[in-house]
């Protein structure tokens, strides 16, 4: 496979302008990359996992910052994936959002330069650098071309090291996120995430929402302060692939995170434990022609041995598009929707479930529910077919290399194996697991986690439900 995903990256390479060098100077560039050997230092000590995927080389740098690096002499761009186990769970009360707030500043400027010269550097230098966060995580990327590196990496420990929060771009994100509260009003998939959320799970802070109240509350000083909350050595986890050795490549972090502390108190939490589904859809009005019908119910936590064979079985029943159960049934043969699909959420870390969505006509949906549940039913009862397994194995182990086509995309594909507590060989590993799902695995599954009663419907819209109540 690794020869595959050079070829695909130097053809990834050849068609992306952003990162040609700039200059008149630049082109023809034979004496490889500007990156200076560490200086003589005792060795870093490097585990080499030689796989068929890749070789990854895993080291801790003096500065104890812990790396997954595949080495790509092929390709001069360095890709930077960096990640901290704490995410917009550690928003305090009343402040929800402030990660958001945070990230949101980390390129707007930084020392003597403000969100103009910023941006103005990083182009000079070909680079990109951002950040966002998620529920459980925070997390930043950059791209750099390998011979700019070590200015590159300057500029972004400038933004660690001293972000300036200017108050323009600071109050420029308060008043986009005072738009999106506005607009998350008529998102139907806003309206049923936070149904589900306030039916499933109200306590936890997953259900927590950014509000008016939360945005106005934010400061400069509050958000500078929980960077540092956020954004520590301890939680700290990288992956990079590029043109670039361990030992030039570990000043450089060293160099990048030294100002971050070393730790911080952020909370946990016990993971969550769903409660029984309602008999009825919950329903949420929205004036519109279309329905949103969402489903979710338990599923399993990716570390679940079983994780592989739920993967196959939803790919059978909603993640196969057109090939999928419900797709076949709901819109080849019955005409009700456009679309439906299913997903499992196995990677948070306080919750674990099997979710789907599709959308209706408002006088459809009753129709919907009964054949979307009456599908499940079947597939929970008989299972699902040899043929039905032997194709979902097929697209989910034939497919997999094409989300390895850039430096990037390899970058954050090691980060997530990372993220998951996942082996170092999973690449090389992860087809067999799927390989090795049997038809007595999955249907097993089925009839454990498709019961009908198992999902708590969400309907955003004005339904028509003109089916009795004992026919849903």
């Amino acid at each position: 496979m690794r020869s595959l995903l050079i070829a695909l990256a130097a053809t990834a390479l050849s068609a992306c302008s952003y990162f040609e060098p700039l200059g008149p100077d630049a082109a023809g560039v034979t004496d490889g990359p500007a990156v200076p050997e560490a200086a003589a230092e005792p060795a870093l000590k490097v585990d080499i996992h030689d796989g068929d995927f890749a070789q990854i080389q895993q080291f801790t740098t003096p500065g104890g910052v812990s790396v997954w690096l595949v080495q790509e002499p092929s390709i001069p761009i360095l890709a930077l994936q960096m990640n901290w186990e704490a995410g917009s769970t550690a928003d305090p009360e009343g402040l929800e959002g402030l990660a958001d707030a945070v990230v949101y500043q980390m390129n707007e400027g930084a020392g003597d330069l403000d969100s103009l010269a910023f941006q103005t550097r990083m182009e000079e230098l070909n680079m990109s650098f951002g950040c966002g966060s998620g529920a459980d995580w925070t997390n930043c990327s950059a791209r750099m071309l390998t011979r700019n590196a070590a200015e590159a990496m300057d500029l972004i420990a400038l933004a660690f090291a001293n972000p300036r929060f200017d108050d323009g771009p600071f109050e420029r994100h308060r008043r986009e996120d005072l738009i999106g509260l506005k607009q998350r009003e008529t998102n139907a998939r806003y309206l049923a995430s936070t149904a589900t959320a306030n039916a499933l799970y109200p306590d936890h802070p997953y259900a927590r929402q950014v509000t008016t109240e939360s945005v106005e509350a934010r400061t400069r000083d509050a958000a500078l302060a929980h960077k540092d909350v956020l954004m520590t050595r301890d939680r700290l986890l990288v992956t990079a692939v590029g043109d670039i050795s361990p030992e030039a490549l570990a000043p450089l972090l060293d160099r990048v995170f030294a100002s971050l502390p070393e730790t911080s108190a952020v909370p946990s939490f016990e993971p969550i434990t769903l409660p029984d589904a309602p008999a009825d859809p919950i329903v949420i009005d929205l004036s519109q022609p279309q329905s949103l019908v969402s489903f979710t119910a338990p599923g399993l936590e990716r570390a679940d041995p079983d994780f592989y064979a739920a993967s196959v079985l939803n790919y059978v029943i909603g993640g196969g598009g057109f090939e999928s159960r419900l797709m076949k049934t709901l819109r080849v043969e019955r005409g009700l929707t456009y679309g439906v699909g299913t997903g499992l959420r196995g990677s948070s870390a306080y919750l674990h479930t099997w979710i789907g969505s599709g959308q209706t006509k408002n006088e459809s949906v009753g129709e919907f529910i009964t054949v979307l549940k009456d599908e499940l039913r079947m597939i929970a009862a008989d299972g699902v077919t040899e043929q039905e397994l032997a194709d979902a194995k097929a697209y989910i182990t034939g497919s997999y290399p094409l989300g390895f086509d850039s430096n990037g995309k390899i970058a954050g594909n090691m980060m997530g194996v990372r993220q998951e507590g996942l082996p170092v060989d999973y690449f090389d590993t992860r087809n067999a697991y799927i390989e090795a799902v049997t038809l007595e695995d999955v249907n097993r599954l089925a009839a454990e986690y498709l019961q009908p009663e198992n999902f708590t419907f969400v309907v955003v819209g004005e339904p028509d439900f003109t089916r009795p109540e004992d026919e849903r």
